[in-house]
């Protein structure tokens, strides 16, 4: 069985445009976003907005994301920034771009609790001729407003010809 990785921006804008106006249709993007990257999708956020190079993820806090102190634990929260810096740059890539995060760099301000909502923007590249480096930043909010954390990926990104270098070539070890 082979596995598409063609033009993923493309699959996921013309996804959410399906779902999204629909009765629960975040809801259920967020679910078939979840079945299609398992990872990702044992974490239970709910994708509530998608554009190109922007998204919005809620969290509700619940017992299998908190730690032994009763909050979300710190794993949880990168994991829901990974997702959102992600989203964000793969709905703004077009068909000839393709990534890979290749690091993430977090930052912890105050204990997580409560529904939590992770944003990303950025402006990713129209066209890409090599392979080049691309930093994406995700804020998390608690229900207050208040920055819980910030999650910044570091991505490699080239044309979809050659494609980006394997993380083991980008002087990442596996």
């Amino acid at each position: 069985m082979t596995t598409r990785h063609d033009a993923p921006g493309a699959r996921l804008r013309a996804l959410w445009g399906r779902l999204s106006p629909l009765p629960g249709g975040a809801w259920l993007f967020s679910r078939v976003l979840g079945w299609m990257v398992p990872y990702s999708g044992r974490l239970g956020a709910t994708v509530t907005r998608l554009e190109p190079g922007y998204v919005r993820v809620e969290l509700r806090e619940r017992r299998a994301v908190r730690n032994h102190l009763g909050s979300v634990h710190a794993v949880a929260l990168v994991n829901l920034g990974e997702l959102a810096s992600g989203l964000a740059v793969m709905s703004g890539l077009p068909a000839t771009v393709r990534g890979i995060v290749t690091g993430l760099d977090v930052t912890f301000s105050k204990k997580a609790r409560g529904r939590l909502v992770a944003e990303s923007r950025c402006d990713a590249p129209r066209s890409i001729s090599a392979s080049t480096p691309f930093d994406v930043e995700a804020s998390i909010h608690d229900a207050s407003g208040d920055l819980v954390a910030r999650v910044l990926a570091h991505w490699i990104l080239g044309p979809v010809a050659s494609g980006p270098p394997a993380a083991s070539d980008s002087g990442v070890s596996g």
